[in-house]
């Protein structure tokens, strides 16, 4: 009998068997308050600190360097808000691309007298060169990419970004969340002042997070109480989300090379028959997350086409709208210049751990017989 089949990874990622295992007595027999002095305070701090320790080594930061947070929408507003808090009001530039989490909090800084400057990307999803040294010329204070885009899987040269911004005085943040356990990510060859971490993404916990943050670097804090995490984030630790964090993080170092390979070469044999059905694959040409599908078919709509699959057993995204309530064109194709009839239509396919050729395979074969069965309907139509 056909399974369904998950091809939504770059929304969220099931729990990893280990990182369920670990997490479990802490949903249990093992409890306590981390502030609390005695002994079942003692141990829950005591598996924080092991938690952190293992998220900075994943990424190759100092434990020190890691704030827990709620997941990847608090950390990225925890640096924007909170560097914007201690800084002198001043320009922040973000990418055209950003998850609304980074787009929606810099916007907001304009009612504390900010300017806020979006850096146009070309038609394959990279930041434009020359709007790049328009932006590092008006001299931001704060700016952020993100390292891989969400939707197309698009990775930005961060490393070689951070470097010219830290050369007229900005800050430089990246959120990492889409790329971190795709890729290798190393939080000082990144050579960002934060870089934010997301649990769910990488078979982790959902509501887990983190802002690896540099030290030399101050945030006002956006909840106050009694100062954990450094005092930028107070709240008694969710201690067995932050746990499973800390194994999905090391499990995802140590494998993310091979299945760099792996899930490459998937990809590759799933845009191979995609090509051959006159599917238009978008930032084919930009070095991309290895996992990543973003594509549109002329003329069949892209929220139809993937609630038809969902029936047929498989899961994917479509690409028209950041949110379920947004009934908008994608923002990042909007952004490349792709026209809003051709955005309606795109649909991205994610690929994971559970991911086997066979998947690939069964959902190439349905998705051939979908675009036949709606371009008749659509024919059909037209005569009409």
């Amino acid at each position: 009998m056909f399974a369904p089949v998950y091809l939504d990874w770059n929304a969220t990622s099931p729990l990893d068997p280990a990182v369920l295992d670990a997490m479990l007595p802490w949903l249990g027999s093992r409890f306590g308050n981390a502030s609390s002095r005695h002994e079942y305070g003692r141990q829950a701090r005591a598996a924080i600190d092991e938690a952190r320790a293992r998220v900075a080594a994943a990424v190759g930061a100092h434990a020190t360097e890691v704030i827990f947070t709620s997941g990847g929408s608090e950390a990225n507003n925890l640096f924007i808000k909170g560097a914007a808090a201690v800084l002198k009001p001043g320009m922040v530039a973000i990418s055209a691309i950003e998850h609304p989490c980074v787009r929606e909090p810099a916007r907001q800084l304009r009612r504390a007298d900010w300017t806020v400057r979006e850096i146009a990307v070309d038609r394959q999803g990279v930041i434009k060169a020359s709007d790049w040294q328009a932006v590092l010329a008006a001299r931001p204070s704060l700016v952020s990419v993100m390292l891989a885009n969400n939707e197309t899987g698009v990775l930005q040269d961060v490393p070689a970004l951070a470097r010219e911004a830290r050369s007229v005085g900005a800050w430089f943040h990246t959120d990492a969340v889409q790329a971190f356990g795709k890729v290798p990510v190393d939080f000082r060859a990144v050579g960002v002042n934060a870089m934010t971490l997301s649990a769910h993404k990488i078979g982790g916990p959902l509501g887990a997070g983190a802002l690896v943050l540099d030290k030399r670097v101050e945030l006002a804090p956006l909840v106050a109480g009694g100062g954990q995490e450094r005092g930028l984030r107070s709240g008694t630790e969710n201690i067995a989300a932050i746990v499973g964090f800390g194994v999905a993080c090391e499990l995802a170092a140590a494998r993310v090379d091979a299945e760099t390979l792996r899930l490459a070469e998937l990809r590759h044999r799933l845009e191979a028959a995609l090509a051959e059905r006159d599917v238009r694959i978008f930032s084919a040409g930009a070095r991309r997350l290895p996992n990543t599908v973003f594509f549109a078919i002329d003329g069949i709509d892209g929220e139809t086409l993937v609630a038809k699959l969902d029936r047929a057993g498989f899961a994917c995204a479509s690409g028209s709208a950041c949110s379920s309530a947004n009934p908008e064109p994608s923002h990042t194709l909007l952004a490349m210049g792709v026209e809003p009839e051709v955005a309606r239509g795109a649909v991205r396919v994610s690929l994971g751990r559970d991911t086997r050729t066979e998947d690939v395979e069964q959902f190439v074969g349905c998705l051939g017989r979908l675009i036949s069965e709606l371009s008749n309907l659509a024919a059909v139509a037209v005569q009409q």
